[in-house]
């Protein structure tokens, strides 16, 4: 059984990982229902790139602004991946 490490960080176990299609950069949805946490993955790139505009408007509000108006490294390479995702699904899908 799978237990919560210092950082809140759990490991789901190989067989979930591969009923649900969860491979090593899927962007999942996590959420309470009925008590209980639910484990999503969002497979459409275009989802994914709002609710990361929601968040980082959100942050903003409550924090200072980046020097130079630059990203975070992480978070400028995280934004890089999700980007890359949805142009080459978008790409497949044409």
């Amino acid at each position: 059984m799978p237990k919560v490490d210092s950082k809140g960080r759990i490991v789901l176990p190989q067989k979930i990982r591969e009923q649900l299609g969860i491979s090593p950069g899927t962007s999942v949805e996590v959420h309470e229902e009925e008590g209980k946490a639910v484990v999503k993955p969002e497979d459409k790139p275009e989802q994914i790139l709002d609710r990361m505009d929601q968040i980082i408007e959100e942050a903003t509000k409550t924090r200072s602004p980046t020097p130079y108006g630059e990203l975070d490294p992480i978070a400028k390479d995280h934004a890089d991946t999700v980007q890359r995702q949805a142009q080459q699904e978008q790409s497949s899908d044409q």
